[in-house]
């Protein structure tokens, strides 16, 4: 549907053709303000008269007319004073925004090859203008989504390079006047700082809102906001922002990259909140892609992981039927020791701690997940608070540690499937562990409701057999009797039945 809502009261097209090389003759004779000024005399009748084709063309020649003889001084203001005038038609606006968008890659390759080092950045001079453009028109939405995803990365560049700490010493308190709030912004000093503009710029678009845009560069950003957001610690938008990607959009072949940039960013916040299931159910989904499947070294490390962290995971009814479901597919026996690993989970069976740390540890340590010096998962921002200092820069011990708490609670559930009564001093035996360490297990099973179990401390007993009510003894001793009376009556009935058969085959008549 055209932007333009007004009729076209008159035609211009004859009068900008001829117009066309007469400024274009000036500009080049060095006259260009005289150009200029012709051009907007003639874009003011254009204008008023509603010739959007015409209108476009103009503002379109005068802002390369500009471009072509390097004036970017006047290119800013023209681009800012066209957008204003008063009635301006919004398609024609569209277009020189897009005219002028391209001419971003040839400054940025100037700025790179270090032409503005001495003076002006005229390259970030035109993105902001532009952006000041763009801001609050629908109808330039998507320009103005793809210059923010430029100043974002400007700002993310300058953040690898700028001081950790600003070189001030002293720092104002924060003043809640309503002249201080109306003061602009200060410019980002520190590498948080331009940490924080990148992000506050890509948090302030809402793409999923755009219509415009093309699934893919909207998922893009969405990612980008992920990703950026994951970098300043602030979980809880990644959060946010996952649950704006199409999942299914994913799925298709021709995304398979976003896919995995996707999972990967939903495996660092998982592991921020120590949701290691969900860690699980991430690299499953990265399994089921073709990039990690015709390649065995990738498809070997996510298997690992997938195995990693569902052992990891707390037990309950979605974890066991996961380690169930893995376990009987055959694809995961490809990494045989891991599989082993997730075999002794499965099989109702004690196993010592000693024994798993001989057998497994050597390998699974060399993981980044188990490592001493890795730093996957390492908790920042809110998720760093009220931590240790030991926990938030040794995360690959911290699961080693849990991975442990793993083994000892799969060894209380065994216990308590095997025993109804059990002595502390035997349980502690069973588990390797000291005492306060094994109750504090078994408590925070029952807390859980993972099993049943009373302690009774004077004399040092765990009870497994929870306590039966009067009724539920009184049903079960009536299904008891059922379950005999029936099979009385079955066995009487088989017995009649070999008597007749027996009787028969003497050829005797059996009374009824």
């Amino acid at each position: 549907m055209s932007l333009n809502q007004r009729k076209q009261e008159r035609d211009f097209t004859a009068e900008v053709k001829a117009l066309q090389p007469e400024v274009e003759q000036l500009a080049k004779n060095g006259k260009l303000q005289e150009a200029v000024d012709r051009i907007s005399l003639l874009e003011k009748q254009t204008r008023n008269a509603a010739d959007m084709t015409s209108t476009a063309s103009l503002l379109t020649l005068l802002t390369r007319l500009c471009w072509e003889q390097s004036d970017l001084d006047l290119l800013n203001a023209q681009l800012t004073i066209l957008s204003k005038k008063h009635g301006q038609l919004k398609e024609a606006v569209v277009r020189m925004v897009d005219e002028a968008m391209g001419w971003l890659p040839t400054l940025k390759t100037q700025k790179d090859q270090g032409k503005f080092s001495g003076g002006k950045d005229r390259w970030l001079e035109l993105v902001k203008t532009l952006r000041d453009i763009t801001e609050g028109k629908i109808y330039l939405e998507l320009p103005r989504a793809r210059l923010t995803v430029m100043l974002a990365s400007y700002h993310e560049q300058l953040s690898e390079t700028a001081p950790k700490e600003s070189s001030s010493s002293t720092t104002s308190a924060p003043s809640t006047s309503t002249a201080d709030k109306d003061k602009p912004k200060p410019e980002p000093v520190t590498s948080k700082d331009h940490l924080d503009v990148a992000a506050d710029l890509m948090s302030d678009i809402q793409v999923e809102t755009y219509s415009s845009m093309d699934k893919r560069e909207k998922t893009e950003f969405i990612l980008e906001q992920m990703r950026l957001e994951s970098l300043r610690g602030n979980w809880v938008r990644v959060r946010v922002g996952s649950r704006k990607i199409n999942r299914v959009y994913l799925k298709e072949k021709d995304s398979q990259d976003i896919k995995l940039r996707y999972y990967d960013l939903m495996v660092q916040l998982a592991l921020q909140d120590d949701e290691y299931l969900e860690a699980c159910s991430a690299y499953q989904e990265v399994w089921d892609t073709e990039e990690v499947k015709v390649d065995p070294a990738k498809e070997l490390n996510v298997l690992e992981n997938i195995m990693i962290y569902v052992v990891l995971a707390p037990y309950n009814n979605e974890q066991s039927d996961m380690l169930h479901k893995l376990y009987a597919d055959p694809a995961l026996q490809k990494a045989p020791q891991h599989f082993d690993l997730v075999k002794c989970f499965v099989t109702k069976e004690l196993m010592r701690w000693s024994g798993i740390d001989q057998l497994y540890g050597p390998t699974l340590r060399q993981s980044p997940i188990f490592a001493s010096g890795s730093t996957l998962g390492k908790k920042t921002g809110i998720k760093a608070e009220g931590k240790k200092a030991e926990e938030i820069d040794n995360p690959g011990q911290v699961r080693w540690e849990e991975l442990h708490k793993r083994v000892t609670e799969h060894n209380i559930r065994v216990i308590s499937t095997y025993y109804s009564r059990i002595t502390l001093t035997r349980l502690q035996e069973l588990l390797d562990l000291p005492a306060t360490q094994t109750e504090k297990t078994l408590c925070k099973l029952v807390t859980d409701k993972t099993i049943y179990a009373r302690i009774d401390r004077p004399n040092g007993i765990v009870n497994f057999k929870s306590k039966k009510s009067t009724n539920e003894i009184l049903n079960n001793w009536s299904g008891d009797i059922s379950k005999m009376l029936g099979l009385v009556e079955k066995t009487s009935h088989l017995i009649s039945k070999e008597y007749a058969m027996h009787e028969a085959s003497r050829g005797k008549k059996v009374v009824a």
